[in-house]
């Protein structure tokens, strides 16, 4: 695992690029900064350390995004049931991150982003009826609060819920916004209750905010002029690439 306080400038421009893309990305989808940068950076320095730098790209991208929309009186009042269970279960799989060797969250984020990429690029519709939004939420809040805090990923599978309420594509935008946005303040939280928030990784955590928003702004202004759905499914084919690499690294790692 690579030590931050001793990256050279090979790494510094590795993480710089690797954030100013996957803030593209969110900028064109909506969503992918944590995953994409989590995955790629974890080859890099670990997965641990990497959940420290996406921490303040991710929040002030989903800040941003959060806020961005004028649904947030029509969204709350359906979603917070499986918001607020997204945010009490993330600290525990914090905790199960601390006790796992190091390669399991390798490898479970890898399954993550394949299990992921997989449906949707298979054209994978959900619907979920009015009456069970509610209870649906609740348990995929749960699930998706454990995954966060053990890999660091929000998407998986808060992502197909909120796309399964047939939500407008301003609205799955702005929900998108508001899941990820408190994942990624209680991650921080739980990632420094736990003792794996070291100085150095919360400074390149800062620095990398500028790449991060400047992905973000030319990917929303790309989103006006380039078809969506064709850099959508780019942007899951890399996803389901980079779920098929982590795989047999974690495995590699764990033994």
């Amino acid at each position: 695992m690579t030590d931050l306080g001793a990256a050279g400038p090979g790494l510094i421009l590795i993480a710089v690029l690797v954030f100013l893309s996957a803030g593209f990305i969110k900028g064109l989808v909506g969503f992918g900064l944590p995953t994409i940068g989590l995955g790629l950076m974890t080859v890099f320095v670990g997965v641990e350390k990497a959940m420290v730098l996406i921490l303040w790209p991710a929040f002030l991208t989903n800040l941003w995004q959060s806020l961005s929309g004028g649904y947030l009186r029509v969204l709350l009042p359906r979603l917070w049931p499986f918001l607020v269970s997204a945010v009490v279960m993330l600290a525990a799989g914090t905790f199960i991150l601390t006790q796992l060797p190091e390669g399991a969250a390798d490898l479970l984020l890898g399954i993550l982003m394949v299990s992921y990429a997989v449906p949707m690029l298979a054209g994978l519709v959900l619907h979920i009826p009015e009456n069970r939004v509610v209870p649906v939420g609740v348990v995929v809040g749960l699930v998706n609060g454990v995954l966060s805090g053990l890999t660091g990923s929000y998407t998986v599978p808060g992502v197909m819920y909120l796309q399964a309420l047939g939500l407008t594509r301003d609205e799955l935008i702005q929900a998108m916004g508001l899941l990820f946005l408190l994942s990624t303040t209680a991650l921080g939280i739980s990632l420094g209750g736990f003792g794996l928030m070291g100085g150095q990784e919360a400074v390149a955590s800062a620095a990398l905010v500028v790449p991060a928003l400047s992905g973000v702004w030319f990917g929303q202004h790309t989103r006006k002029k380039v078809s969506e759905a064709g850099f959508r499914r780019l942007v899951l084919a890399a996803i389901l690439a980079l779920g098929l690499y982590l795989i047999p690294l974690g495995l590699w790692r764990l033994l």
